[in-house]
């Protein structure tokens, strides 16, 4: 299975999470210690429970990715150097060394994003999580929540103003840009003129249920605000 879906009531707003999973068929071997698996490496850790949350606050249908982005990253371009990483954050994964890409691509990367397709909604809402801090380049990484983007703010301006006015400390295109990576939402969201959040909240902060919740609480709101301001205007994309 390469997509979990939560069903929803509104089809004006999706939400879809690239790195719900740490799941590892059983029929690949990565060749690592499964300690990995719960690392920011193979999960964008606590994003499930939080969309899961959303969705229900929201009645928005969702799609969670179900497999680890160590086994292939649903996130990234069928030609690009990381869609199966040999090293991630300083630690080698060997079992994808002489992998061919094309039977991982036809097996879960073209079916998550052909059920993406399959949705028109009016905003897309992507859940991911950053690590407070790389294992590699360390540093800490303070914003309680990024907003990231390529070309179309449109729907990340509105959500930072938001976020500010709350006194929550939000990172604009960080920890990293959508400039650089945003394969899903250049895709799906500005290939089709089509407006979008994509959140980025640091993972010590909805690692359980409560912070899950909680973070919920705070961004169902601001999603319902965004796609009512969107709506009352028709501003072209930046």
């Amino acid at each position: 299975m390469t997509v979990e879906r939560i069903d929803g009531h509104d089809p004006g707003l999706l939400i879809v999470v690239d790195h719900a999973s740490a799941h590892v068929p059983e029929d690949i071997d990565l060749g690592i210690d499964p300690v990995l698996l719960e690392k920011h490496i193979a999960i964008d850790i606590g994003t499930a429970p939080l969309a899961r949350a959303l969705a229900a606050r929201l009645d928005a249908p969702a799609l969670l990715g179900a497999v680890s982005r160590l086994v292939i990253d649903l996130h990234r371009e069928p030609d690009h150097h990381g869609l199966i990483p040999h090293v991630s954050d300083g630690h080698v994964i060997p079992g994808n060394a002489s992998v061919d890409p094309a039977d991982r691509i036809a097996r879960f990367h073209t079916p998550w994003h052909d059920a993406i397709a399959a949705h028109r909604p009016e905003l897309f809402v992507a859940v991911h999580s950053f690590t407070p801090e790389l294992e590699e380049r360390p540093g800490a990484r303070p914003w309680l929540v990024g907003l990231l983007y390529n070309h179309d703010d449109r729907a990340a301006r509105i959500a930072l103003d938001l976020l500010g006015a709350a006194g929550i400390l939000a990172g604009d295109n960080e920890p990293y840009s959508g400039r650089l990576l945003n394969y899903t939402m250049n895709r799906h969201a500005e290939g089709n003129g089509i407006p979008y959040l994509m959140f980025e909240v640091r993972n010590d902060l909805i690692r359980d249920e409560a912070g899950a919740t909680h973070w919920a609480d705070i961004l169902a709101p601001i999603v319902v605000d965004v796609r009512n301001r969107l709506a009352q205007t028709t501003p072209s994309a930046t």
